[in-house]
This record gives structure tokens, sequence and C-alpha cells, in this order.
């Protein structure tokens, strides 16, 4: 039986993690709103903006990890491998330069900064959780039950005049 070669294996398709990551980054203009308020609310305009320039970079450490992985999968499995650990490293530095950069402007805060990137990481990494598929038969999210409240049109030939409901 022969195995398939990891450095010459390729992915072809559809990037399961590029949907799960623009549906990511959906949910973040969705919590936009709440995050610029809670910052506004505790720490005025520099907290307003500070949360909102957390929240941008979260969306794009997202996206950017699903376009990394769907970039170095079409090469090769084991190049999508090296993606994945190297570029989360690549991820983390990013986050340390956009911070570094901004730290000591005049519009940032840094505690509304911080709190912003630490929980909408993990609170759309857990929100999102809900809607990936965890099947094989359908990688990335899950796929949408059909509506169940339209009956279909009975294609029998018998006729229900006379049936009770």
């Amino acid at each position: 039986m022969s195995q398939a070669n990891p450095i010459t294996t390729r992915l072809e398709g559809p990037a399961p993690a590029m949907e799960v990551a623009v549906d990511l980054v959906k949910r973040s203009l969705w919590v936009l709103p709440v995050v610029v308020g809670i910052g506004f609310a505790g720490w005025r305009g520099d907290g307003a903006w500070s949360a909102l320039y957390g929240l941008v970079i979260v969306a794009v450490n997202f996206f950017l990890a699903a376009w990394i992985l769907q970039v170095t999968g079409r090469i090769s499995v084991a190049l999508m491998a090296g993606g994945a650990l190297f570029g989360f490293l690549l991820r983390l530095g990013l986050i340390m330069a956009a911070v570094l950069l901004v730290r000591d402007a005049s519009w940032v805060s840094l505690v509304p900064l911080g709190v912003t990137l630490i929980v909408a990481h993990l609170g759309l990494l857990f929100w999102e959780l809900r809607y990936v598929s965890g099947s094989l038969a359908f990688p990335g999210l899950k796929p949408v039950p059909v509506d169940t409240a339209v009956p279909a049109r009975d294609a029998s030939p018998v006729s229900h005049q006379g049936a009770r409901p």
C-alpha cells in the first residue's frame, strides 16, 4: 500500500480555514459597536479608539492565519504545517509590532487595547465553535439546515381529501 508523500501532496479545492476566518471577521463586525461602546464607557474617546484598533488587529490576525494555511496548503501539506507553526510566531510578532507602534500615541489607552486583544481573540473563537463543523463530510462551517417550516409537495397519487388532520 502506497502512502502519500507530505512533501509533494497538496490540497485542492476550497480552503475551510478561509471560510471560517471570513465568518469570524463577519462576527467581529457584529460585536464592533459593543466593543467600542465598552471602550468609550470606561476610557472615553481614547478607549473607544483603542478598542477599535484592537478589534481590527484581531480580525486581521484571524484572516492572515487562514490565508497562510490556504496558500501553503496549495503548495504542500508539509509546508502548511510549517506555515501553521511559523505563521503563529509571525502573527504574534505582528501583533506585538502593531501595539508597540502606537503605544505612545495620544489616542491609545493600553488597558482597553490589551483587554480587547485578549477577550476578542478568545470570545470570537468560542463563539465560532458553535458554527464550525466537526465532520470531514463538511469541513469548515456547518451546513445551514433546510427550512422545515415549508412542507414538501406531496408527489403521491393518493388523494388526501377525506383524511383527518
